[in-house]
């Protein structure tokens, strides 16, 4: 563990305690029951929780169990993805379903190893499953987390572009023994850092380990790393994406293709954008060479 680390058991009980205070009433964190927690998990990876909330809710509504899902087609779990973005992840919580109900009999797995076998379950979300769902303790390192202990531990504003073994080494070092207390601890630093610790406007008056920061300890230098990649959406292929999807899952049968002309009027980016579609397995096409989601 570095030399500047603060007491870790201080940190644990201020920030456990500030926690139990603070944190937000989620309906994934107010029952936690497994699916629940790992169809939140898949929504919020690049996606706020207010927009979350609703599309969550009616999910949840639909297929309460992973079975109820696998028993629906991926079109129809496309469908009901919305706007949230991102659609390959309904796609791979779709087929993480099938593949619950055929090897964990319609049971959402226990452990980090099992979890990592499953379509579109990373690092991330599967340590994040078995901490929050089903308290096991687990390294949950996503991007609220590493930017906390990147400031309070390393001194830096941000953390490194991808986890790096020290930095993953800095949070084992730091997690509870107890498998609960593990748990509450993985989610309160995500808390911390989603609400006060932000990426630009951090409040550190608002924050339970302002004085043991050593980030603020050192005048908050400025980031001096690689530069760091603001989200473009106006005019990319990923904003074509997002609208041609949206013509054909809000379209009551087949779309014709010239019916997607006037989603997106440049003709190379919409068909290239249209090819990726196809090569992802969110569209496909009837007999009539019309566009139609994924059976």
């Amino acid at each position: 563990m570095p030399a500047h680390t603060p007491p870790v058991s201080e940190l644990h009980r201020r920030i456990l305690d500030w926690f139990d205070e603070h944190r937000r009433a989620l309906p994934w964190r107010d029952d936690p029951e497994p699916w629940r927690v790992m169809v939140s998990e898949f929504m919020l990876q690049q996606t706020p929780v207010v927009r979350v909330l609703p599309v969550f809710e009616a999910w949840l509504e639909r297929w309460p169990t992973p079975a109820a899902l696998a028993a629906s087609s991926s079109g129809d779990a496309v469908r009901a993805w919305g706007r949230l973005g991102y659609p390959r992840r309904a796609l791979r919580l779709h087929a993480a379903a099938v593949a619950i109900v055929e090897r964990h009999d319609g049971r959402v797995p226990d452990s980090y190893d099992e979890l990592l076998l499953l379509p579109g379950v990373g690092d991330y979300t599967a340590a994040a499953i078995a901490s929050f769902a089903h308290v096991r303790r687990a390294v949950v390192l996503d991007t609220n987390v590493r930017r906390v202990f990147a400031r309070v531990v390393e001194g830096v504003q941000y953390p490194a572009a991808g986890v790096v073994r020290a930095e993953r080494d800095v949070a084992a070092s730091l997690l509870p023994d107890d498998e609960a207390t593990a748990a509450r601890w993985a989610a309160a630093t995500m808390e911390l850092g989603a609400v006060v610790c932000t990426a630009r406007s951090p409040q550190c008056d608002a924050c339970p380990v302002s004085d043991l920061c050593r980030w603020r300890a050192l005048g908050h230098p400025e980031h001096d790393g690689p530069p760091r990649r603001g989200q473009v959406w106006h005019g990319t292929d990923r904003q074509c994406r997002g609208r041609l999807m949206a013509v054909v899952r809000e379209a009551h049968g087949p779309v014709a293709p010239e019916l997607l002309v006037a989603a997106w009027s440049e003709a190379a980016q919409r068909e290239r954008c249209v090819d990726s579609l196809l090569d992802d397995g969110l569209l496909d096409l009837d007999a009539e060479g019309r566009f139609i989601l994924p059976g």
